[in-house]
């Protein structure tokens, strides 16, 4: 048995990676009775198949990549997509606009005056994402597969945003979020989809899928709705379950059998954040829906939750489990609120630097990936490949990070999340089992996995600030290893 092991550690928001190759001994020459600072594997124990990783391509990210020279655009897609990169195989686009688009805007302008849809046209994807896309399919080590998801129905078919039982009623302009018309029917703010429009909404998104796919883009993914139950000030529309399980049963899923798609694109529900995938998953899955439901998707906003996920893989057993979105709620380096932010921070003692941030927001990436594994995950899908050092563009105030920054020379700058999410894309490979493990203690996070060529991954993160020492077991053998203090480590054990 061979072992080596990979380390990441961060040194003033740079990223030092390093390599050993790790003593391997027969347990039987170990002291007596080893008992204590134990990593127990059983590889012999395996539970879901881990299908891959990804990350969302908007058009956000598509500007910024047409900003990029010819070869800068191709380096960043093969550290993304290639077989020397993050060997990413999934990516997720939205339909329509979200608020990482330029701006608003819709396939077909005006559904209304316009109910066949001659004026349908994704040429304004053809402007940024699609480039981007087949660029990286071009690079990509693994084939491509792409999820559409819908942000908003278009503005005419919906109902006027719902005025917040909340502060959110009173104080809608703060922070520099607009007024909200609550009269009006539009993209954002919520809202929801008039009944009356849900076929015609079902063969938009048709429409949009085979448009798609006539292009060569890949789709074998739907999601019914980003974040079903949130009126952001961006694109957004509110669904209940009840409502989403009929427009699936009754509208939907009969257009994908109409056009031929039930049998190419999987649909998944949700797509929100990890607290109510239990009871949403409940209320739609039953014996009419279920063969119609490929899995579900969820997001990390709302905290851990992996407990959730873990009771969704036993209630819904066959369901493909799949993060679809994660990003910090803040622009890359900067403290959460900005400027205002850092004024507080200052004023009250504590300020992080914008190396500790991103140090941060690499440990919360690496604890979320490796516990939705441990719950049952199969896929896993950033939000945007880059944004710019605002944490956009996009079309509505405020930024969020990316675990890359485009530069405004064209250049651009890997953060120490990168390096994590690359700890697990590029050594849990397409069609890896996760094995089963316990520990000694709960100081590392940790998971461990079977690649389909037998080699056993091994992921730790070690947060804390002190150095830890454990011996792992397995199969009769053991290796030592040294976790040095906030390090991300892959153990790659070779039969």
């Amino acid at each position: 048995m061979k072992a080596r092991q990979f380390t990441t550690f961060s040194v003033n928001g740079k990223t030092i990676p390093s390599t050993y190759e790790i003593p391997v001994t027969a347990e039987a020459d170990e002291p007596r009775h080893l008992e204590s600072g134990v990593l127990n594997v059983y590889p012999q124990v395996e539970f879901q198949t881990i299908e891959g990783f990804g990350g969302a391509i908007t058009e956000t990210v598509g500007y910024l990549l047409s900003k990029m020279d010819k070869d800068t655009r191709h380096e960043f897609l093969k550290e993304h997509f290639g077989a020397n990169g993050q060997r990413y195989k999934f990516t997720r686009m939205h339909i329509d606009s979200c608020d990482y688009s330029l701006e608003e805007y819709a396939a077909v302008a005006d559904p209304i005056a316009d109910p066949e849809f001659k004026t349908f046209t994704i040429d304004r994807d053809r402007m940024y994402m699609l480039p981007v896309l087949k660029e990286a399919m071009e690079v990509a080590a693994e084939p491509i597969s792409v999820l559409l998801s819908p942000w908003s129905p278009p503005k005419q078919w919906k109902t006027p945003p719902a005025r917040p039982k909340n502060d959110a009623s009173v104080y809608g302009g703060f922070m520099g979020m607009e007024q909200v018309d609550y009269d009006t029917p539009s993209r954002c703010n919520g809202g929801s989809l008039k009944p009356e429009y849900y076929t015609p909404w079902a063969k938009y998104l048709c429409k949009y899928i085979q448009a798609y796919l006539d292009e060569g883009v890949p789709v074998t993914m739907l999601s019914l709705q980003n974040e079903s139950i949130a009126a952001t000030n961006w694109d957004s529309c509110v669904w209940t379950a009840g409502e989403q399980k009929t427009f699936l049963k009754d509208h939907l899923y009969p257009a994908f059998k109409e056009c031929g798609l039930a049998d190419k694109i999987g649909i998944f529900i949700w797509d929100h954040n990890k607290e109510r995938i239990v009871e949403f998953a409940g209320e739609i899955i039953d014996e009419e829906t279920s063969d119609m439901i490929e899995g579900i998707a969820f997001h990390w906003y709302s905290g851990d939750h992996f407990e959730a996920v873990d009771l969704a893989r036993q209630l819904f057993p066959g369901k493909t489990l799949m993060s679809s979105e994660c990003c910090a709620l803040h622009p890359p380096g900067q403290s959460p609120l900005g400027a205002m932010g850092a004024m507080l921070a200052s004023f009250i003692g504590g300020m992080k630097s914008p190396e500790t941030i991103e140090y941060d927001d690499a440990v919360a990436y690496a604890h979320d990936i490796i516990g939705g594994l441990n719950a049952g995950m199969n896929r896993w899908i950033d939000w945007n490949l880059c944004v710019d050092k605002d944490g956009g563009p996009r079309h509505v105030a405020m930024g969020f990070g990316a675990p890359i920054c485009a530069n405004d020379d064209g250049t651009y700058r890997k953060t120490i999340t990168f390096d994590y999410i690359g700890h697990f894309s590029r050594h849990i490979l397409p069609g890896a089992k996760r094995v089963a493990f316990s520990r000694c203690n709960d100081k590392v996070d940790m998971t461990a996995a079977k690649n389909p060529d037998g080699t056993i991954v091994l992921e730790l993160l070690n947060s804390t600030d002190e150095d830890l020492s454990y011996a792992v077991r397995m199969d009769g053998q053991v290796i030592r290893l040294n976790i040095a203090g906030k390090t991300m480590n892959t153990i790659v054990i070779e039969a």
